[in-house]
């Protein structure tokens, strides 16, 4: 499965990113989960936590693009010690 994130995550959009996740979530069972930043653009505080409360319970890999996106799932996958897949 997939959740590709475009744009900001920052303010409505982190909440609608938790409430996404509270209904997904659960119905996932053991499916890889992949996080598609490629194309975000911002993150607030409330969205690098919604990205890290889905990371801590899924250990998905995220997908980026741009130094900016490296940096945000760094910033993610810090305390975790995981390596980050990068595309280009």
């Amino acid at each position: 499965m997939v959740i590709k994130l475009e744009g900001r995550i920052a303010g409505p959009w982190a909440a609608e990113l938790d409430r996404l996740w509270e209904q997904t979530g659960p119905a996932l069972a053991a499916r890889q989960l992949s996080l598609d930043i490629r194309e975000t653009t911002f993150a607030d505080a409330a969205g690098i936590r919604a990205l890290r409360a889905i990371y801590s319970q899924t250990k998905a890999a995220i997908l980026t693009g741009t130094p900016w996106t490296q940096y945000l799932a760094e910033e993610v996958t810090r305390k975790y010690g995981n390596p980050i897949p990068r595309e280009a």
